[in-house]
């Protein structure tokens, strides 16, 4: 995947290196012009400068008098989802997302990415993984590899492929080393902050730290799990829903062995041979309107079933979305020995 910036091209650049710089990217072949303080001014393709070409402009010529003035862009939090999936069903490949100055802090390539999902995400990644020792002693579990790249990252990823590009990260043991590893994320075309939790807050009390979100929807997920969820269809699912809050769950299904009376005070029915139960449990992937933020204690120990409780006391709609792809949380070394195997088969796209 290019870096964002190699899309990026200052206005007062040579026609040669705008060349030059369409070449590089090939079948990615569109750049963005900029001022110097990285703000939109155009668009322009190998095409704009042909016609530039046969309207009698020439290398001499600047950027701006070839550029197509009125580029096709988003806007950082005030886009939907029914703009991107409009986007993409008409073909438009690359564009970039403007913050409110209009500075360019990432280009959309669906030649490269899944969607461009209007969330921001936090990662709970501050646990101490005692039952992974002596693999946790100098390592924080969210680190630990899992193929060619640690737990957390295959998270990270996968968030970025759906285009969730401003992440936070919750961290508490060895929380530097995670740090350190991603930085600000800058490399990834990503924003990534840091909520340093001092003590360890529960499964969901980081969240109440989170400043400056972005978006109107938050996603809040565990670092430790290996999982192909679609967040788009999570996302479509959570609007669709019209929810507060919703929750990823994994079916777990419960045979019995023999036939089941069905009873209605102390009488008998009727049976069901050998029946089956599907159970839900929770697959530690939370969707949120932003506005519950403000419901989590800063600094405390508060869980995701916490904030479920409360939310079904008030009437408010918390929902649980069928996560029927390929999921696992890699708590126990049984698991990360699974993980390991597992990793060489689940397709992740």
């Amino acid at each position: 995947m290019h870096h964002y910036t190699k899309h990026l091209i200052n206005k007062n650049s040579s026609i040669r290196e705008a060349l030059q710089m369409l070449d590089e990217l090939a079948s990615d072949a569109i750049l963005f012009l900029v001022d110097d303080s990285i703000q939109l001014l155009g668009s322009l393709t190998d095409g704009d400068l042909r016609r530039g070409f046969i309207k009698g402009l020439d290398f001499d010529d600047s950027l701006s008098q070839f550029v197509q003035p009125n580029p096709k862009f988003i806007q950082q939090g005030r886009y939907n989802i029914k703009e991107i999936i409009s986007l993409r069903e008409r073909f438009f490949t690359v564009f970039p997302v403007v913050n409110a100055q209009m500075q360019i802090i990432n280009v959309v390539n669906f030649r490269h990415q899944r969607s461009y999902l209007p969330i921001d995400a936090v990662v709970m990644a501050g646990g101490r993984g005692e039952r992974l020792r002596p693999l946790t002693d100098n390592t924080p579990k969210p680190l630990l590899p899992v193929g060619d790249k640690p737990i957390i990252e295959h998270n990270v990823d996968r968030l970025r492929d759906f285009g969730v590009d401003d992440i936070w990260i919750s961290v508490h043991y060895l929380g530097e080393k995670i740090e350190n590893y991603f930085k600000n994320g800058a490399e990834k075309s990503l924003r990534i902050k840091y909520i340093y939790e001092d003590s360890p807050l529960g499964t969901l009390g980081a969240v109440g730290c989170a400043e400056g979100l972005q978006h109107e929807t938050l996603l809040v997920m565990n670092s430790d799990l290996l999982t192909n969820i679609n967040f788009e269809d999570f996302y479509l699912f959570f609007e669709k829903q019209e929810a507060d809050f919703a929750v990823a769950c994994i079916p777990y299904q419960v045979n019995v062995p023999y036939a089941v009376m069905e009873t209605e005070e102390n009488l008998v029915k009727g049976f069901k041979e050998k029946p089956s139960y599907t159970h839900y449990s929770n697959a530690g992937i939370y969707l949120m309107k932003q506005e519950l933020v403000k419901m989590i204690p800063k600094s405390s120990i508060y869980d995701a079933t916490d904030l479920m409780e409360a939310l079904i006391k008030q009437n408010r709609k918390v929902v649980a979305f069928p996560l029927m792809g390929y999921w696992l949380d890699i708590g126990k070394p049984d698991d990360y020995k699974k993980a390991q195997e597992d990793i060489k088969h689940i397709m992740f796209v």
